[in-house]
Parts: C-alpha cells; structure tokens; sequence
C-alpha cells in the first residue's frame, strides 16, 4: 500500500513533470474505481491544464486549471506510470491520460481498490471522510502538543491508533511497523500505557521515518527520467523481515499476522510493559 514515502515522492515527480501540461486524451477504462461518472472524465478532461501536484493522507491530488480536481486514493495495489504512450499497458489499468506533447499518466490497480474523484477545488468534502479524518502527518500545523492531545483520545493497541486515519492520516501498516521500532515502543502496547514523553518520542521517530524513507523510495521509481512505480521497500528494518536479526540489537526480530495484517517488531528494543 502506497504510504507517504511513496505519495511524497511520486507527488514531486508529477509536480514537474505534468504542472502547466494540457491533457490530450482520457480513457476511464475500468469504471469499477471511479466514483466521478467515467463519461464525465472522459468527456471534460481534455483540455483541461494541470498545475502542482500536492498530496494529503493518503490521496495524490491533480489540480486541474478548470477549478477542478482529480483526487486519487490508490488504496493497497494501486499504482501510477507516466510512461511513453506506446508502453504496453499493464494488466487492469484503469485510468489512462494523453498529456500533449509527452507521456501518458496511467493509473493501474490489481484488486481495484483505489479511488478516483473529480470534484470543485472547492467541495473536497464531497470525498466521504474527508473532514472526518484527522490532519496529515507532515502538516506544519501538527507539532508534538497537537500529536499528544489527538493520542489521547484513543484507547487501542498503539499501532492500531498510528493507523487510524481519523487520528493522523498517511500512515499504513508497513511504516508503522518501522516508526514503533524506531522509537522503541511495541506495537501492541494500549495508548492508554504509554506516557506524554513516550507520545512526544513516537512523533519524532514519525517524522524522521519519513524523512529517512522518502528519498530512498523516489529514486527507484523514476528511470531514465520516466516514472514506473513498483513498490520498493527493502530498505526497510523491521517490516517484514519476521526471523532476520534486528540492525539495532541483533536480536531476532518477530512477525505476528493477525487480520491479515503483518507486524514486525523486535521483542528486544521494543519489550512489552510489565505486568
């Protein structure tokens, strides 16, 4: 599942490579992912410019000169080329757009699970949850104070909460894993356990996961100057690496799969309270 790392970078490539470019051609092939009429985006994208490509939670936002906006949710499999019109397509690509002069912007998803959106700059809100759910991890506006207070009014497992978009939108199971290791804390420790200092340093380790994480995904996804996404994490520390020492400890790190969710954690650096 894409997460910010991800989102941050395929956002700074779009940023420039598509702002100022007119859209030439739009195929909503697989209308099972629009929730925006498919004939409505083939029928008024071209033409339409697009500007800076900004990204919120977990949704890549296309501003479009009209005063619209393309908002996409790429959900678990989702993912985005701008590649040579001639590319073959990949298997259940579902959106596909002719920019003038250039590339094609392709947005392709196996389980068709993403989302996409055009609506008024304006009505954002007309994509359900989005005044429900909490603020973005990287906005300036959440600093400690405001992490620790929002913390508070959740009682889960405290990777349950970090995952909770109504809490703080952007981070996904794979990431939550590498910021609970990076500040020590188990994942499955309730919230209600955990101290106003040990809040303050879960936000640090957020911030800084996401910092250290971001520019090492980007420069795999773009070759020779085209973007072709295919997720790489194997940088990561923790995250799936259930069996492999831990680079801090070198204890064996563990892998739980509950939900169909994997957590890996380092029983070592990241004990349980005690009782």
């Amino acid at each position: 599942m894409p997460e910010i790392p991800e989102l941050e970078a395929i956002k700074g490539y779009f940023t420039g490579a598509l702002a100022g470019k007119t859209i030439a051609t739009a195929e909503a092939r697989i209308p099972h992912v629009f929730r925006t009429p498919a004939q409505e985006i083939r029928e008024t994208l071209p033409g339409d410019t697009f500007g800076p490509v900004p990204r919120h939670g977990k949704f890549l936002l296309f501003p479009l000169a009209s005063g619209r906006i393309l908002a996409i949710n790429p959900m678990l499999t989702g993912r985005f080329q701008y590649v040579d019109p001639a590319a073959k397509l990949r298997a259940k690509t579902c959106l596909a757009l002719g920019i003038e002069g250039g590339n094609s912007l392709r947005y392709s998803d196996e389980r068709l699970m993403g989302k996409i959106y055009l609506v008024p700059l304006d009505r954002l809100e007309l994509i359900p949850n989005w005044t429900a759910n909490g603020p973005d991890l990287l906005d300036p506006a959440l600093d400690e104070d405001r992490w620790v207070a929002r913390a508070k009014k959740y009682r889960g497992q405290i990777k349950s909460v970090l995952t909770n978009a109504e809490f703080v939108q952007g981070i996904g199971n794979a990431y939550s894993d590498e910021i609970l290791w990076e500040a020590q804390i188990n994942p499955y420790i309730p919230r209600t356990k955990l101290s106003d200092e040990d809040l303050r340093r879960l936000y640090r380790a957020a911030l800084a996961v996401m910092a250290w994480a971001t520019p090492l995904v980007a420069g795999a996804m773009v070759k020779a100057g085209v973007l072709d996404y295919e997720e790489r994490r194997d940088f990561m520390r923790v995250h799936r690496l259930g069996g492999k020492p831990c680079p801090r400890c070198g204890s064996t790190i563990s892998e739980i799969t509950a939900s169909q969710r994997i957590t890996s954690f380092c029983r070592t650096c990241q004990p349980e309270l005690p009782a």
